[in-house]
Parts: structure tokens; C-alpha cells; sequence
């Protein structure tokens, strides 16, 4: 799609449009920001933008070219994934002989890298030799998360396309005028830094049960403790969703958010808003404070799951320490 059609991102479209306005477009671009954020579609926006047969500055969206792009098939069009969990010599390799043969057209020739920061010591180092000596012209975009993430000497080389979070509110507009539920929209925009990610845990057949299961694990913490511990083993770890725990306790914060929200009259701000009134209900069983405990509580936990430690292990120590406090 091209770069007008990309919500969000305004920096990000700025810089670009910038370089391409001024004739400036940089030999290789970093684009780094949270998983989901749009830095794949900006890519394809870009490459559609500089191999369009209407030279603008941004993509017609309409023309052979902009459409081999969107499909894929366009001969100076490149991607390159991680093979397995890294990107490897042999990739970079392959692709420097894709690019040593004529562009097809009297345009740029242009490659993406997922997963950059993935790549292998010796991948690294070939792809810095290709970056200091380019054929001509040729266009880079590196996708990573973080701009650390990658060697110095690449970043050095590189320039810096800043992507951020995608605004909730917005991203929510979207979504539900594409037809998504609108309650798992409003949940899904919470967890998640873009309208990409956004989609991938509505379309989840198991992020909406999650959500339900949420719901009743958070109601049986406050009126029958005891019997959390065997709702959780029988509705989670029994189950395919023992394999999403760390985004179920993500949603779980966002629960006691709730909490806080219906205490300060922010009912409007709420995920949860199909339970605002069991919520307003129940959310002066506890001050604040005591809120905001559980919620650092969940968020623990799931940081623990990240670290490789057995979900249900920090799972049940969550359901025990979110009480306290």
C-alpha cells in the first residue's frame, strides 16, 4: 500500500517523503521500532514508492510495478528473512549476486532485511562490506526493533527511521471499521504496538477465549480465591491456551487498570468495558495502590515468562501474590 495509507507514523513518513522530494533517498534506511508497528508495510511502501512508474512522492498504488511489488514478484524487489533464528552469510551471499545483475528498469534496485538484528557475526560482516561499496543504485531497508540492536558499524552506515506505538484510540477507529469485533479491538490495540500485530490477535481463535477467561479468573480472585488455582489449571493449562500465559497476563493488567479507571471516574478509558458495571462494583474492594500491585504483579510475571520460566509456575505465583498488597 502506499505510504498515505499506513496510519501513523507521521515522523517516519515525513523523513521518507523528505528524502524522496529532495532526490536525497539514503543507500540504506534502519527502520526500527516495536514488532507490529507498520515497518513492513512502510518498506513495501517505499520500494513501491521508488520503483513506481509515475516517480512521485509516494506510491500510485496502481501501475504494474507498484502491483508486482504488493504481490511480491517485482525482479528488483528483495526480501530476506531469518533462516530459522538468524539471518546467515549464505543469505547475504546469495542476495549480493541477485544484485550484481542490471536493475530490470533504469531504477533502483532495493532489499529488505527482517529480523537485522538476528543477524550472524560473519552475515554482519559481509553485508557492512556491501553497504560501504554499493552497486549503484541500490536502496537497503533493515528492519529491527531497537537501533542497538544492531553493530555500530551498520548503524553507522545506515539511516535511522524511528517507528513508535501506534495511538490506541486510533488504531481501535480502524479496526472496527473493518469490521472486527469491537470488543476484541479495543483489547487487541491495548496489547499491541500497531494495526499489524493489532490483526494478527483479533484473527487468534484463541485471543477472544483468552479474554473470557480473563474475565472469569479476575471475578473468582475476588469472591472464591481457593478455587482459582483449579480454574486456571482447567481453563488455561488443560487447554491450548496454556501456549499464550504471557499475553493472558498481559490482559490481566489491563484488567486491574479497569480497576483504577472506574475508581477515577474514567469509565470512557476502560478495555473491559462489557464488565463496567461488575468493575465499578467490585473496584473499591481495594485502594489504588493495591491495584497497582497486581497489575506490576501480572506484568512481572509475564517479563518472567519471557525470561524462560514455566508459565504455569509464574502463572500460579501470580494468582498468589496479585493478592497482596
Amino acid at each position: 500500500m502506499p505510504m498515505r495509507d499506513i496510519p501513523g507514523q507521521h515522523r517516519a513518513k515525513a523523513l521518507l517523503r523528505q528524502a524522496i522530494r529532495t532526490g536525497k533517498v539514503a543507500h540504506a534506511y534502519l527502520f526500527a521500532g516495536p514488532s507490529g508497528s507498520g515497518k513492513r508495510a512502510m518498506a513495501e511502501a517505499l520500494a513501491q514508492t521508488l520503483l513506481c512508474e509515475r516517480q512521485g512522492e509516494d506510491a500510485c498504488g496502481e501501475c504494474l510495478s507498484c502491483r508486482k511489488v504488493m504481490h511480491g514478484n517485482h525482479p528488483d524487489w528483495h526480501t530476506i528473512v531469518p533462516d530459522g533464528t538468524a539471518v546467515k552469510i549464505e543469505q547475504i551471499r546469495e542476495l549480493q549476486r541477485d544484485l550484481s545483475y542490471r536493475s530490470s528498469g533504469a531504477g533502483r534496485k532495493i532489499y529488505k532485511i527482517e529480523g537485522a538484528e538476528s543477524m550472524t557475526v560473519q552475515a554482519a560482516n559481509s553485508l557492512l562490506k556491501f553497504l560501504e561499496e554499493p552497486p549503484s543504485p541500490v536502496v537497503a531497508i533493515l528492519i529491527a526493533p531497537t537501533a542497538q540492536s544492531l553493530l555500530p558499524t551498520i548503524l553507522s552506515r545506515s539511516q535511522l527511521i524511528p517507528f513508535v506505538p501506534g495511538h490506541p484510540e486510533e488504531m481501535e477507529r480502524i479496526l472496527v471499521a473493518e469490521g472486527k469485533p469491537p470488543l476484541l479491538a479495543r483489547t487487541a490495540v491495548h496489547l499491541s504496538a500497531g494495526l499489524e500485530a493489532s490483526r494478527e490477535l483479533i484473527e487468534q481463535n484463541w485471543f477472544a477465549e483468552t479474554r473470557n477467561v480473563v474475565i472469569q479468573l479476575g471475578k473468582e480472585m475476588s469472591s472464591r480465591f481457593p478455587g482459582v488455582l483449579l480454574t486456571a489449571q482447567q481453563q488455561v493449562f488443560k487447554t491450548d491456551l496454556a501456549s499464550h500465559v504471557e499475553t493472558l497476563l498481559q490482559m490481566f493488567a489491563l484488567w486491574y487498570r479497569d480497576m483504577i479507571y472506574a475508581m477515577t471516574g474514567r469509565h470512557q478509558m476502560m478495555v473491559f468495558s462489557d464488565q463496567a458495571d461488575w468493575i465499578a462494583k467490585h473496584a473499591w474492594s481495594r485502594s489504588i495502590g493495591s491495584w497497582v500491585h497486581a497489575m506490576e504483579t501480572a506484568l512481572t510475571a509475564a517479563r518472567r515468562i519471557k525470561a524462560h520460566v514455566q508459565p504455569q509456575l509464574a502463572m500460579e505465583q501470580f494468582l498468589v501474590n496479585s493478592r497482596e498488597g
